[in-house]
């Protein structure tokens, strides 16, 4: 975050060293939620792996797939996504709305 610059664009930042369990178990998604103060079901996540689509799904937070060639996503795990992108170049904030 800090090479990027990115670090000062998100209002809360939440690792798999923050929590107990790591993916696919959903507590960081859910630490991530109580540190917005927002409920769960009212967040989107993004995931290009299984394991963190299932985290998702088991947080009850809504999920966009954008798998990558070197993490291939199976049929299951794609079926548990509610958008399936092929890129994040695709991504655009109206999608969001589409998931509300």
């Amino acid at each position: 975050m800090r090479l990027t610059g990115l670090g000062q664009t998100f209002k809360v930042k939440v690792s798999a060293d923050d929590v107990a369990r790591g993916k696919p178990q959903p507590d960081v998604f859910l630490e991530a939620a109580r540190r917005l103060g927002v409920s769960p079901q009212g967040m989107i996540g993004i995931e290009d792996s299984g394991n963190g689509i299932r985290a998702l799904k088991a947080a009850g937070m809504k999920v966009i797939a954008v798998p990558t060639p070197e993490i291939p996503l199976s049929a299951d795990t794609i079926a548990m996504s509610d958008v399936l992108l092929p890129s994040l170049e695709v991504y655009d904030l109206a999608l969001l709305e589409t998931l509300k």
